[in-house]
């Protein structure tokens, strides 16, 4: 297959992983043989990247299984690559974010989607995938109505993003709650690791409550949390155990939000649309939403793109601004089987 070249971002070869310290992502993607033209310019075609493009084309795709985990490496010079989590891909082999695309199905609301190509040592694609920010249904027209490049960053950027919902009930530093849509850059916060903090910036975001943005919620008392949180799906909490329920061997720990579901006091609110908003402060803190503590925003080169260009280099001068939390990230296979969720609540009430 020809080379690819794509503008923006700079090629660099001859890094292993574990030389580079990297931020990893899983997104739920498909292969382009998966997604073929069924009517149009490209009949017959796999999806190709942005050039190959024609809006109108109506892709279809072929087959009905799931999507597979694509994990993904940033780096901070702007590389892309397929990490060692992943399911499809060879480990270490550049990516390029390609563009991104509307798809208008035959029945329901248009789907948002990014499209990645992989290549090999010498720059020629080695694989191009398809990664949708809501699902996907076989045998039915997509319509391809938009194609862009310049967005792209961002949309990754989006999905990368820890957010709380609109109406989430933030602790401000005298003790008063504050809905996050009434909150202000400037007005102090509580944080639990380094007392009032004041914040940076603020971001919004609307996105439709399915796929990969479908949000976590977690009902009133699943967590000793006051009310309702409803959370982006990899927001990350954190749970005091006062017996250590998950063998850690720390008290403290962090646990992703889309680990805790199971059904009943921790759902996929899944349908509709949500108002998501990020909180940034000079580093990465936790504070108190609805009772539970939560991280805010971490940049690192996912999540970097969404702020405003002016933002990020003020960010960028101390180097410790993006440093992580002091606690322990835990993982799914470290959680106990079962009820997590009811788990952690009562390991922190012994």
């Amino acid at each position: 297959m020809r080379l690819i070249s794509i503008p923006s971002l700079s090629r660099v070869t001859n890094r292993s992983m574990s030389e580079t310290s990297a931020s990893i992502l899983a997104i739920p993607a498909y292969r382009a043989a998966q997604f073929r033209v069924d009517a149009g310019a490209n009949m017959g075609d796999n999806l190709g990247v942005f050039d190959d493009l024609v809006l109108d084309d109506v892709y279809e795709l072929r087959n009905a299984n799931a999507p597979r985990r694509l994990s993904v490496a940033a780096f901070r010079d702007g590389r892309l690559a397929v990490a060692q989590d992943t399911q499809m891909g060879a480990v270490d082999a550049d990516l390029h974010l390609d563009c991104s695309l509307t798809l208008m199905p035959a029945r329901g609301a248009n789907v948002e989607a990014l499209v990645a190509v992989e290549v090999d040592a010498e720059g020629m694609i080695a694989e191009i995938y398809l990664l949708p920010l809501a699902p996907l249904k076989a045998d039915q027209g997509y319509t391809l109505v938009k194609a862009e490049r310049a967005e792209t960053r961002r949309k990754l950027a989006q999905i990368a993003c820890v957010s709380f919902s609109r109406g989430t009930h933030i602790t401000l530093a005298s003790g008063a709650q504050r809905q996050i849509e009434d909150l202000m850059v400037g007005d102090r916060v509580l944080t639990r690791d380094d007392g009032p903090q004041a914040i940076r910036w603020i971001g919004q975001t609307t996105s439709r409550a399915v796929g990969a943005l479908a949000p976590i919620l977690i009902r009133k008392g699943a967590l000793n949390n006051a009310e309702d949180l409803v959370v982006s799906p990899d927001h990350k909490l954190m749970v005091y155990q006062r017996t250590d329920a998950i063998g850690t061997g720390v008290p403290e720990v962090l646990v992703r939000a889309r680990d805790l579901v199971n059904g009943s006091s921790v759902v996929v609110q899944d349908g509709g649309y949500i108002d998501y908003f990020q909180i940034l402060f000079d580093r990465h803190h936790i504070i108190y939403a609805e009772g539970i503590a939560a991280e805010t925003l971490f940049l690192d080169p996912f999540t970097e793109p969404a702020l405003p260009a002016d933002l990020l280099s003020q960010m960028r001068k101390p180097d410790d601004a993006r440093q992580s939390l002091p606690f322990v990230e835990t993982v799914k296979g470290q959680l106990p089987k079962g009820d997590a969720a009811a788990i952690l609540k009562e390991a922190s009430r012994r």
